[in-house]
């Protein structure tokens, strides 16, 4: 409750929530409906949705890792938001007045993706802000921040499926992406302190480009992003089989799969709130290797039991695991470059981008293997290997 109260009255770190809210609510508005507009509604087909997704993937992890670095060279964070945010309402602005395949492609594999650079600053705010406050609540601040990300998927994806259900075309995720983006901007223009204004201490680098990429590309931590991206590379396997395996032939629909991911969504929230206070004084590698172990209990699982009431025993261990390793390790990599703020934070986006590789090759393998359950257990396997080989290099 302290973190939240923190975050509720210190302006830097309200800001950070406000726009992580509202970049939660755009992620969730876009993510699920970009293949189908992709496939169905631009003719690109799936070969050409890979390339698509590919781009949009190398646009994104090259923009977070290049905005961080900037941000550290100047410590204008601010600026560097703008940009990306600038970024996003040119993308939903083409895509609301003329929308096509080729605006289509511009925007998803370019002027949207550059706006990934936004999370990551927004972290690097909020963890700049929070070395003004003892060091117990500085997990806790993170955890809220996270969870204002989390919270919208929540309640806006089951407004989209009201509106569709009402006849909605999908198209209409730009013009509401645009209103929000615009708020979003604002935001930034409003809110956010400015960059020679602020009250800790936030000073240039003073590296060079290359220097700061040969300082984020070391051994000693490109291992642990690597690490890490096991662990994640978890959920996003799930998310990858869980339509899959709750199908017509186990007595599953498309109703029970929005109503699993639901839930999930819904308890990793407060879970994310409490664990804070619940795990202070564990380390976070430790953390880390439990809820790796717990979240893949439920995918090793889903596929067993999709066809059983039991199935939904499994949004527990969901949840919990879910909420340790979506925030524990975004503290664990900014503090990996913690007199680096913004090239940290870009971290994140490298983490991401090895989670889904690694996720994808244990999709491959396990449906040429067996199918859904090797693929189940092997990024089970994956993840757990990398939480335990993250426990073991820091325990050294």
């Amino acid at each position: 409750m302290s973190a939240i109260s923190l975050c509720l009255r210190d302006p830097a770190l309200r800001a950070a929530g406000l726009i992580l809210a509202l970049q939660g609510a755009i992620v969730c508005s876009f993510g699920p409906y970009f293949s189908t507009l992709a496939v169905n509604s631009f003719g690109f087909g799936d070969h050409g949705y890979a390339v698509l997704l590919a781009l949009s993937s190398l646009v994104s992890v090259s923009a977070s890792v290049v905005g961080g670095i900037r941000a550290d060279q100047t410590a204008n964070r601010r600026q560097v938001t703008l940009v990306a945010a600038l970024s996003l309402l040119i993308g939903t602005g083409l895509m609301s007045v003329t929308p096509g395949p080729l605006v289509f492609a511009l925007a998803a594999a370019l002027l949207i993706p550059v706006s990934s650079v936004i999370f990551g600053q927004v972290f690097a705010l909020a963890r700049l802000a929070a070395t003004r406050y003892p060091e117990a609540t500085r997990d806790g601040i993170m955890a809220v921040i996270r969870a204002l990300f989390a919270a919208p998927f929540v309640v806006v994806l089951p407004l989209w499926s009201l509106a569709f259900a009402a006849g909605a075309p999908i198209i209409a995720i730009f013009p509401v992406g645009l209103a929000l983006t615009a708020v979003m901007l604002l935001t930034v223009l409003r809110l956010w302190p400015a960059d020679s204004a602020v009250s800790w201490d936030d000073r240039p680098s003073g590296l060079t480009f290359r220097a700061a990429l040969a300082e984020m590309g070391h051994p000693r931590i490109a291992a642990r992003v690597l690490a890490l991206g096991a662990v994640t590379g978890a959920s996003t396997l799930y998310m990858a089989i869980i339509s899959l395996v709750m199908v017509a032939a186990v007595g599953r629909g498309t109703q029970d799969v929005a109503l699993y991911v639901g839930l999930v969504a819904g308890l990793e929230v407060p879970f994310m709130l409490l664990l804070p206070g619940l795990t202070r004084g564990i380390p976070r590698t430790r953390l880390i290797l439990a809820g790796a172990a717990l979240y893949g209990l439920h995918v090793a699982l889903l596929p067993v039991l999709a066809g059983s009431p039991l199935v939904w025993l499994l949004v527990l261990p969901a949840a919990v695991g879910g909420a340790v390793t979506l925030t524990v390790p975004i503290a664990y990599l900014q503090d990996l470059l913690s007199d680096r703020p913004g090239a940290g934070a870009s971290l994140m986006a490298v983490q991401r981008l090895a989670g889904d590789v690694i996720a994808a090759t244990c999709f491959a393998l396990g449906t040429t293997l067996a199918g859904y359950g090797a693929v189940a257990l092997l990024g089970v396997a994956a993840s757990l290997v990398g939480a335990a080989a993250l426990w073991a290099a820091d325990r050294r």
